[in-house]
């Protein structure tokens, strides 16, 4: 009998895992640079979290979520993206006052399986609360176009967007819905029926783009507060020389959010999955779930659309095979001594002969071999471009060097 990942779920392995620990390396980097602390979240909860602080009429709600009865005969749903519980970790803390936050994990949704478009999928992201400030917009949008550049993706484009707030939108939803009637003969059967319950998440379709090109634009319709905060945005972005284009279209597929959204696009991926992550201000997320008023701005992106974007990148996961021609008690001392100056090194355990030993190394496409000749004895280093011998207490300065 063999066993195979459940449909939609991956074994990330070597050599292909090495891209992803870089990449969460990057991501760790990057995000405390700019001041934001890890946040360790469960990956259930109260299904009541996500049906008022996404939506109810959301398809994430509607349609995706993974949601069961407990043995207590709670009703627990695996998280489906981040932000509402990390609103909620903030508003249980009891803290007050401006709050950062980064998280990274699985998350769920009930999709149909396709490349970039799974049902455990991984994404990182930052909220940033108790603030109103454009700046905030402009900090979160920055940090993560500096991570996604750091991956070395290429192509990325940053579309951005206002969605005005509960002052501006009544007015825009209602000349939306308004263009929607007009032309609901030309529209698929998914965007008939959200016109009347959620006529913003047509705009969201890729199959009516054609027949949405003349719709309202929310820009024409923002009240004079959500206009400003747009401008301050898009200046705080040229004053930081992060590019971006305006895309009257970016709505964003949750309830939540207000304001601005925004999008990062990898342009060489196919259009269906060419968003490796995205979000936008969200001011009215704390009390839709309860809680006091609290602004907020942030994002989520996808690693497994990044690293679909990246490619057939393949990193070696180690630095240094050590090959020991006299036996592998004395490589596990030798390993040891690197390991500790911060190599990543491994070894054959069990006596097999040089030649093999090399074979292994070649195999595993180790960029360095160092060769063990005894106590005393310097090392033979052996890279693609270069031969040399050193002492052992030179292998770290050399390594670093390089």
């Amino acid at each position: 009998m063999s066993f195979q990942p459940p449909k939609g779920t991956d074994d990330i392995i070597a050599p292909q895992s090495q891209a992803w620990r870089k990449t969460l390396r990057l991501w760790d980097d990057w995000s405390e640079r700019y001041g934001y602390p890890l946040v360790n979240l469960p990956i259930f909860e109260a299904t009541e979290l996500f049906e008022r602080g996404v939506g109810e009429t959301s398809e994430v709600v509607t349609k995706q979520m993974y949601t069961f009865a407990d043995q207590g005969g709670r009703s627990v749903t695996l998280r489906p993206e981040g932000t509402a519980s990390v609103v909620r970790a903030y508003l249980n803390s009891g803290h007050q006052g401006v709050w950062k936050g980064a998280y990274s994990g699985p998350f769920f949704r009930y999709e149909r399986p396709q490349a970039g478009r799974r049902r455990q999928f991984w994404q990182v992201g930052v909220e940033y609360l108790a603030t109103p400030s454009p700046l905030a917009d402009v900090e979160v949008i920055e940090l993560g176009y500096r991570f996604i550049t750091a991956t070395e993706l290429p192509d990325v484009a940053l579309l951005i967007n206002s969605i005005g707030d509960q002052v501006c939108r009544p007015r825009y939803v209602a000349a939306l819905k308004e263009y929607l009637r007009e032309h609901e003969s030309r529209l698929s059967a998914e965007s008939m029926s959200l016109i009347e319950r959620n006529p913003l998440r047509v705009l969201d379709s890729k199959v009516d783009g054609p027949e949405l090109i003349e719709a309202p634009r929310t820009l024409d319709y923002l009240c004079e507060e959500c206009a400003q905060h747009f401008t301050s945005v898009k200046e705080g972005l040229e004053s930081l020389g992060v590019p971006y284009k305006e895309d009257s279209s970016l709505v964003r597929g949750l309830d939540y959010y207000t304001r601005t959204a925004f999008e990062y696009v990898a342009t060489g991926l196919d259009a269906a999955q060419n968003a490796v992550g995205g979000g936008g201000r969200y001011d009215g997320l704390a009390e839709a779930i309860g809680g006091r008023p609290t602004p907020g701005v942030g994002f989520a992106l996808g690693i497994d659309r990044i690293m679909l974007a990246l490619g057939e990148l393949q990193l070696p996961h180690l630095d240094v095979y050590l090959v020991s021609e006299t036996g592998p008690l004395d490589a596990l001392r030798v390993a040891s001594n690197l390991r500790d100056e911060g190599i990543s090194v491994d070894f054959d355990v069990d006596g097999r002969s040089v030649k093999a030993q090399f074979r292994t190394a070649r195999r595993l496409e180790v960029p360095v071999i160092l060769v063990w000749k005894g106590e005393g004895q310097p090392l033979d280093v052996q890279t693609e471009g270069e031969r040399a011998t050193l002492p052992l207490r030179e292998v770290s300065t050399w390594f670093n060097s390089r």
